[in-house]
């Protein structure tokens, strides 16, 4: 089973920032230092006081009247969300009238959206690491001429990654991956190490893996004989599968039934096998193996079909899964909406290149000062946009008052379900097409360790947890880059990452449904029991006690995403031709108003984010009035 990551990416979700834990209350930064937002841990994303205008405006239907409220600014375009698309939009707008006045509004306490950057002080050490947007996916592969021009504009070299990034880092220390079996459900609190096992766009080679053979490997599982027959069967020499069937009709069956209904009534694992697969798809996918189609799951590598005589990926998607993921900063794609600000507002920070952004101090005073032409104002959840042909009057809540600005043009770069809510005037097809990217939710917690000798003993850098709450435990990318500098050792201090995708996963229900489902599971918990989850999991993991474990813990930061994937095409749900249909429905031009942001595309990845900032302006800006 391969131990996959994706690219989790989308500009604007309706979040803004930070409420602190006790744990980070008694270790806080000094008052002035705790203004600049990345230092902020305990609950970041959809914290209390992020979400509820737009749950009143989205779940209660509450309309918020702009008519006799005073317009107190005008522009000639606001862009609605300062993630990636969002200002990549701003970007590009300020590429075609470098005159213009532009405004960007967000809810949250700092931009970037997803692509969130968290950063620690431990002592004499700054430790970065990514909130959300994690890193570039094959950019060789699937960059556009758009999104490389962008790129390089900012002066990002796509190529220096690879020296950055120290890919035999963990290899060195002696470190392998694994798998961590919990004992709730397999009796045992068990880490099995030495995993051969590689994922889509794999950051690692096969040969700095420190690997056991696939056999000894999965013969460390605590399952019972029969089952560990069953997966080496799966994994090493599976059956021809549905050999009755020709090739066509193989590859159209398999993309009606799940890549559960495949390990469970073709390849006829029992019910404990199966929980060894309860989690492989959540953490690139989103979804459960109920939800992803075999066909995929052959696409992505996963055990059961090579004997079945399937076509293999084409060129094209075979280039996008073994190119290496490996284009990282160390904060994630934070580095990215942190050039596009400071290319935007120079004020903010000083440099100008890939390397200094990482480590540079960006002053948030001067993100919206009347004297500049970009103005870029947070804690602003956009609730209502009206007369769409100009120009656009958007209403925006700050500290629980309305305000009232107006744009020539507005680009709207949230997420798309919110968009009906915020514009009544749009026609009913297109409300209910945005309507149909329902995001699934996501949590990147963030614990900081003071070293990590416990991690070296147990011999494990990445662990897979099927049934564990966090289906990903990982000790933080190894890159050195514009002055900053991974642990060089395990006595130093590290951030561990860690994953939880809380869906329904496997009900058998609509995808859809799981992820509201799982979205509201996961806004109606509170900071201190997902804390207890990522302790007790911890523990368990390291084999510390609680008090050890404690000793060890820095800080803790959540980054609770409550609407984070956007929603991808799915056979088991959707159509080829209803998604086209759907996509192109939604991200209709309105007026002088134009939809950005991920969503548009179907795709959490921050290209297509950047790309449909280009489409979005180039809407706007080929019909002017």
């Amino acid at each position: 089973m391969a131990i996959s990551r994706r690219d989790f990416l989308n500009g604007v979700a309706l979040t803004i920032a930070a409420s602190m834990t006790p744990l980070s209350m008694l270790r806080a930064n000094p008052a002035a230092e705790y203004l600049y937002p990345p230092l902020r841990t305990g609950m970041r994303g959809n914290h209390p006081g992020s979400f509820e205008a737009a749950h009143k405006l989205a779940r209660e239907g509450h309309r918020f009247a702009l008519g006799g409220l005073a317009v107190k600014e005008t522009y000639d375009l606001v862009v609605v969300g300062a993630g990636i698309s969002g200002l990549a939009a701003a970007w590009y707008y300020r590429q075609r009238h470098p005159d213009a006045s532009i405004l960007i509004l967000d809810n949250h306490d700092d931009f970037g959206g997803h692509a969130k950057r968290n950063e620690f002080h431990v002592g004499d050490n700054t430790l970065l690491t990514y909130g959300g947007s994690e890193s570039f996916q094959s950019p060789e592969a699937l960059f556009s001429e758009q999104v490389n021009s962008l790129l390089e504009s900012l002066n990002v070299d796509i190529e220096k990654f690879k020296r950055y990034f120290d890919q035999d880092y963990y290899y060195r220390q002696g470190m392998s991956r694994g798998v961590f079996f919990d004992k709730a459900h397999f009796g045992v609190d068990k880490v099995v190490g030495g995993s051969p096992e590689m994922g889509v766009a794999d950051d690692l080679r096969p040969d700095l893996l420190n690997a056991r053979s696939l056999e000894e490997y999965i013969r460390d599982f605590p399952l019972p004989e029969s089952d560990i027959q069953a997966l080496l069967t799966l994994h090493i020499n599976p059956p021809h599968y549905l050999q009755e069937m020709s090739v066509d009709d193989k590859v159209e069956y398999l993309s009606t039934i799940s890549y559960l209904d495949f390990l469970k009534n073709i390849a006829g694992l029992s019910d404990s096998a199966l929980l060894y697969f309860r989690s492989t798809s959540t953490e690139f996918y989103g979804y459960g193996i109920d939800s992803i189609a075999a066909i995929d799951a052959h696409e992505v590598g996963y055990p059961g079909f090579t004997a079945m005589g399937l076509p293999e990926p084409g060129e094209e998607v075979e280039a996008e899964l073994n190119e290496p993921y490996i284009y990282h900063f160390p904060d994630g794609n934070a580095s990215v909406a942190r050039l596009l600000v400071r290319d935007l507002i120079p004020e903010t920070a000083s440099g100008n290149t890939m390397e200094d952004v990482v480590m540079a101090k960006f002053d948030y005073h001067k993100l919206d000062l009347a004297s500049s032409k970009t103005r870029l104002r947070l804690n602003s959840t956009v609730v209502r946009l009206d007369n769409p042909d100009g120009p656009v009057d958007i209403g925006y809540l700050q500290d629980g008052v309305l305000h009232r600005v107006q744009g020539r043009q507005c680009i709207l770069a949230c997420y798309n379900m919110m968009i009906p809510s915020m514009v009544p005037s749009l026609p009913a097809a297109q409300k209910e097409a945005l309507h149909q990217n329902v995001k699934a939710p996501l949590v990147y917690s963030k614990v900081v360790l003071k070293n990590w000798h416990a991690f070296k003993k147990v011999g494990v850098h990445s662990l897979y947890s099927p049934t564990a709450p966090y289906s990903l435990v990982k000790l933080d990318y190894p890159v050195n880059m514009g002055g900053y500098q991974h642990a060089k050792g395990p006595e130093e201090p590290i951030v561990v990452h860690m994953v939880q995708v809380p869906t329904a996963a496997n009900t058998g229900l609509d995808v859809r449904q799981q992820l509201r489902m799982g979205r509201a599971e996961l806004l109606g918990r509170s900071f201190a029991e997902m804390e207890q989850e990522i302790r007790a999991q911890l523990s368990a993991i390291l084999n510390l006690s609680p008090g050890d474990l404690d000793g060890l813990i820095e800080a803790i930061t959540i980054n609770r995403w409550s609407h984070g994937y956007s929603y991808e095409e799915t056979s088991l749900f959707d159509t080829e031709e209803s998604t086209e249909r759907t996509i192109h429905q939604a991200r209709q031009r309105h007026g002088q108003i134009s939809i950005a942001n991920s969503d548009a595309a179907w795709s959490p990845y921050m290209h297509a984010a950047i790309d449909e900032a280009w489409r979005a302006v180039n809407e706007l800006t080929g019909q002017e009035i």
